[in-house]
């Protein structure tokens, strides 16, 4: 692994959502420090927004293929 053990914290929280079905999710952190040594810092050229975003057909486009169907719903199963 590029980073150091210690360097890298996963957290996992887990509950029921409000259809009472159980979900997890994850925060994952790294020191700055440790991103630095792979090349990854705020002065980086890509590290910044340089342009307009995407129009909203392009996100639509990318969910569609993703398989993404939105947040479901009591009775959407």
């Amino acid at each position: 692994m590029p980073l150091a053990e210690d360097a890298v914290r996963v957290g996992l929280a887990c509950g029921p959502d409000r259809d009472g079905r159980w979900r997890g999710w994850y925060d994952i952190r790294v020191r700055a420090g440790e991103l630095w040594t792979l090349g990854l810092h705020p002065d980086q050229p890509s590290a910044r927004v340089t342009g307009p975003s995407p129009p909203a057909w392009w996100h639509a486009a990318a969910e569609h293929r993703a398989g993404w169907r939105g947040p479901r719903r009591r009775g959407n199963v």
